[in-house]
């Protein structure tokens, strides 16, 4: 194996490993989310404060909204995985080692707020987000 190889062999499993690093802390988020609505429903509803129910409902959606780019971080680190699958199948010659930063910085600039749109209509993004906040929507209309 060349010296080139090795050196994207490295770059290729630390990468591997940050994306599921990225995977761990949007459990962390998810977490939060759900902690801090079922706090503020229970509240709202505990001391009659129907208000607390709303804060619960933008709460949710600024989690939403944080996880949404926290995926897009993530997903703008599969351009460079794709590059070096590529020239390990022999389909890329020209590649240098350790572009990460700079391959990256590429990703999130290309794909932008259109990118964030797409990744925030995602199932796994949506959830629990997006279900908590319409079930204190609703809660808030029956109290």
């Amino acid at each position: 194996m060349s010296q080139l190889d090795q050196q994207l062999e490295s770059e290729y499993f630390h990468l591997t490993g940050l994306i599921d690093s990225f995977d761990q802390k949007s459990l962390t988020i998810k977490a939060w989310s759900v902690t801090l609505a079922g706090v503020l429903a229970g509240s709202g509803a505990f001391f009659d404060r129907p208000a607390l129910l709303w804060v619960g409902v933008v709460g949710s959606l600024m989690f939403w909204l944080v996880e949404g780019h926290w995926k897009a971080f993530q997903s703008a680190h599969y351009a460079r995985i794709e590059k070096i699958e590529a020239h390990f199948r022999g389909e890329v010659d020209d590649i240098a080692p350790f572009q990460t930063a700079n391959s990256w910085e590429r990703s999130r600039r290309a794909g932008g707020m259109k990118e964030l749109l797409r990744i925030l209509r995602w199932r796994h993004v949506f959830l629990p987000h997006g279900l908590v906040a319409l079930a204190l929507l609703v809660s808030g209309s029956v109290l």
